[in-house]
């Protein structure tokens, strides 16, 4: 029976990750301590909804909380750091410090450790989230004891509901680009200093002129969709975040660690 622990202070656990190709030991300390931390926890890198969803929600979203006083947001899972470490950089999870519970320590010290043998998984993380001030659990949300892999309430909206219920999370961009092209370069710098998430899609591997025609009724790149609205070019872009900008989240420094 899995069983909240708010109230109680984080497990004291070392976790040994990887930091310009050298071993670095990080403590429960170092996370919490002094600090307003939202942070979840999932079964593994490179899983479906975990890749799909969960950690890029957080990642997507980590301004948002920050613009709210959090000071960091960040991911535990039962893998080690290598495999953490790729998985941040093919998430491109910069906003996000994912830390690797390789023997699973904090999380059997959280009381999630569960069994998923039957998956040739091993021990690993039940799905939830948490909002931990100064080292001790304010807030927890765990996924129901349910067959399979449940994903209801430990997501980053939910999270954020919760922290901030009046905040409104930024609106998804898409840019379509071209390798080379600097007007896609302004556009994605603009994006970056205002503190949106955009996904990039760049013209090749199957991505033509004519794709890139149908979809937007233009050839030329860049072509922004913000909130699945076509915004244009990069002039366009600079026009609608003038407009936009009581309403955007000021840009943060992202940070990584794993």
């Amino acid at each position: 029976m899995l069983s909240s622990h708010e109230g109680q202070r984080v497990p004291d656990v070392t976790f040994k990750t990887r930091r310009d190709d050298t071993w670095a030991d990080v403590k429960s300390a170092d996370l919490f301590a002094g600090k307003n931390v939202v942070a979840f926890s999932l079964p593994g890198a490179y899983t479906p909804t975990c890749s799909s969803t969960h950690l890029p929600r957080f990642n997507a979203l980590a301004n948002t909380f920050k613009a709210h006083g959090i000071d960091d947001v960040v991911c535990f899972a039962v893998n080690d750091a290598f495999v953490m470490n790729e998985w941040g950089k093919a998430q491109e999870a910069g906003n996000v410090t994912l830390i690797p519970d390789g023997n699973g320590d904090f999380t059997e010290g959280m009381g999630m450790l569960v069994d998923k043998r039957d998956l040739g998984f091993g021990k690993r993380s039940w799905r939830y989230s948490m909002l931990v001030r100064d080292g001790v659990v304010e807030k927890m949300f765990i996924e129901p004891e349910k067959e399979g892999d449940p994903f209801e309430v430990s997501d980053a909206d939910t999270m954020l509901k919760y922290i901030a219920p009046e905040a409104k999370a930024p609106e998804a961009a898409t840019l379509f680009t071209k390798p080379g092209c600097p007007f896609c370069a302004k556009a994605k710098a603009m994006l970056d200093e205002a503190g949106m998430p955009y996904e990039e899609i760049s013209l090749g591997h199957g991505i033509t002129t004519s794709t890139l025609q149908a979809v937007a009724g233009a050839g030329t790149t860049p072509q922004v969709f913000i909130g699945g609205k076509k915004i244009g070019g990069s002039e366009d872009l600079q026009a609608w975040l003038k407009e936009a900008q009581p309403k955007v989240e000021p840009a943060l420094p992202r940070q990584f660690l794993s």
